[in-house]
């Protein structure tokens, strides 16, 4: 189906691996192993993921050393969906670096994706959204999210 491309940068022992394409039957992640103390995945460009994607990323989740740290960071719609549903997909040696919220303007109907990152829009389960998000004509946006159940893998 979808392409998937996997990029991996070591540094010492920390490894960043972005993510881009589809998570889909077609995904193959054996080719990239999972050893370090600390694993950052980032996922801005994951654009899709089916029920196969899921259960081939939780295998791989799973092949991680238990003591390494597991961070995801700019987490698109789709990847918090899949974390607030599924059991295992954010593993319990995991956490949040930051993820996108989308934002909505029902006066010219754009939308925005908006960054929280932990520390500054989110701590926690505490969430501090940002003031003033105006789409491109100056009209205040909105969060285009149900508050409690999008935000829900913070309260875990």
């Amino acid at each position: 189906m979808g392409q998937l491309n996997i990029n991996v940068a070591t540094a010492g022992d920390e490894i960043t691996i972005n993510v881009m394409g589809h998570i889909d039957e077609d995904a193959d992640f054996t080719s990239t192993e999972l050893k370090g103390s600390k694993i950052t995945f980032d996922l801005e460009k994951v654009e899709t993921i089916n029920s196969c994607g899921i259960r081939e990323w939780i295998k791989w989740i799973k092949s991680s050393p238990e003591a390494s740290k597991i961070v995801y960071k700019n987490c698109p719609k789709v990847i918090v969906d899949q974390v607030n549903m599924v059991a295992g997909f954010l593993p319990n040696n995991g956490s949040i670096e930051s993820f996108y919220v989308p934002y909505y303007s029902e006066e010219s109907g754009d939308e925005k994706m908006i960054l929280f990152n932990h520390g500054v829009e989110f701590n926690g389960s505490n969430i501090t959204p940002p003031d003033g998000i105006k789409d491109d004509d100056g009209e205040e946006m909105e969060m285009d999210v149900i508050e409690a159940k999008y935000f829900k893998f913070l309260q875990g």
